[in-house]
């Protein structure tokens, strides 16, 4: 089950649920791949499991021209939505980086804001920037650079 941390200090921080073994394992396998092998395998695998965060931040990284990539993280940073309602999360308080288990949903999110950007959807790409740092204060992560 998800955590919710309340803090007398701060709003609350909702913690996603790990991601079952055999779809990180199935993730991890599918990035040895590649070229086409590679987004094919993680498109299968996001296929099966809708759900799978990481996979649509991954299919959204590999996509093939910048609609594909915006579709993808769409996708996923509304699955992500979801997930984070169904953990308790009522559409305010951290989701941080720091809890590997969030970084799908936030992968999504900072991708579709970037490629927001790209495309010429200048509202959405600042408001998912905005959305980016309410969630987590020290956004972005050192390794997201």
């Amino acid at each position: 089950m998800t955590s919710i941390g309340f803090t007398p200090s701060g709003p609350p921080e909702t913690v996603l649920a790990p991601e079952a073994d055999d779809l990180t394992t199935g993730l991890a396998e599918a990035l040895q791949l590649s070229g086409d092998a590679r987004r094919d395998a993680i498109s299968t695998l996001v296929a099966a499991n809708p759900t799978f965060l990481a996979g649509w931040a991954a299919l959204g990284d590999l996509g093939r021209d910048p609609i594909e990539r915006y579709a993808a993280y769409r996708v996923g940073y509304h699955r992500g939505l979801d997930r984070l309602r169904q953990s308790g999360w009522r559409g305010s308080g951290y989701v941080r980086w720091s809890h590997e288990t969030n970084r799908g949903f936030l992968s999504a999110l900072a991708g579709l804001a970037e490629i927001a950007g790209l495309i010429g959807e200048t509202d959405e790409h600042e408001r998912c920037e905005i959305f980016l740092r309410q969630l987590d204060p020290s956004w972005p992560p050192p390794e997201r650079g």
